[in-house]
């Protein structure tokens, strides 16, 4: 009877277990939001930057401060950043989505329209807004 009772609770468990998404294990899971620059520096590149920060400030104040979301400007004309470039086939100034995991990043997006919609601030706001809801949603 013990044994059956055993059997039927690691039945249970390994059911249980099955159910929960593979996010549910990764709890050090957060999203990173890179701006990517160079050195050189025009005033539309410096308004995406401005527009994606004010964005993320704006609409994701508690998974910013909870470290859930993190913003980061980065110049990759720097020499630690170098790296970036081949990681992200980068090839201009960007703002790339990435979920890292377990210290690992997971996947990543490049919100390319941000050149696209860069004289919209409505439009910019609310696509980086979407793209970065879409990766919060994934991670709980």
């Amino acid at each position: 009877m013990v044994s059956i009772k055993r059997f039927l609770t690691l039945i249970v468990l390994i059911v249980l277990l099955a159910m929960v998404t593979p996010s549910a294990f990764c709890a050090d899971e957060k999203i990173i939001t890179y701006y990517f620059h160079g050195n050189a520096r025009c005033s539309t590149c410096h308004k995406m930057e401005e527009y994606a920060k004010e964005a993320i400030e704006e609409n994701f104040k508690d998974k910013l401060a909870s470290g859930l979301l993190i913003f980061q400007t980065v110049n990759i004309d720097e020499k630690e950043n170098e790296h970036f470039i081949a990681e992200y086939a980068l090839y201009t100034k960007a703002l790339i989505v990435s979920r890292v995991g377990n210290g690992k990043e997971i996947e990543h997006k490049n919100l390319t329209k941000i050149w696209e919609y860069v004289r919209n601030k409505k439009k910019f706001f609310a696509y980086v807004t979407t793209e970065i809801n879409a990766y919060l949603q994934d991670s709980r």
